[in-house]
């Protein structure tokens, strides 16, 4: 409840507004946590990817996006299937097939030897 200038108190939110807001705000921390959780699993695969692919942060995520796209697999599914594929050491064949073309097209060049 507030109070007016004049002294007379005004009706505060009605039961039904604040278990409204309740309720949006819960769903809206259901979304954050959600999408915390999935950007950590994306990060964990793009490290994933750098060890295994000599890459930089944006070329894993970049391989990380294109075997998403054209495997037709969620983004975070990827993520967590590569995440598992460095613990296990097992990765669908589809999903597989794609990182290594992924990986191939994105690995550094190799440097001259500086000694020839």
């Amino acid at each position: 409840m507030s109070i007016y200038a004049n002294g007379k108190p005004t009706p505060g939110p009605s039961q039904a507004t604040t278990a409204h807001r309740t309720a949006q705000l819960t769903a809206e921390n259901a979304q954050l946590q959600h999408a915390v959780h999935s950007h950590a699993v994306v990060d964990q695969a793009i490290g994933v990817l750098l060890a295994v692919g000599e890459l930089t942060p944006d070329e894993g995520w970049d391989v990380l996006r294109e075997v998403s796209q054209r495997t037709n697999i969620k983004l975070r599914h990827v993520s967590e299937l590569i995440i598992d594929w460095a613990r296990t050491g097992r990765l669908p064949s589809e999903v597989r097939t794609e990182l290594d073309a992924q990986l191939a097209a994105h690995r550094p060049s190799p440097r001259p030897d500086p000694e020839l």
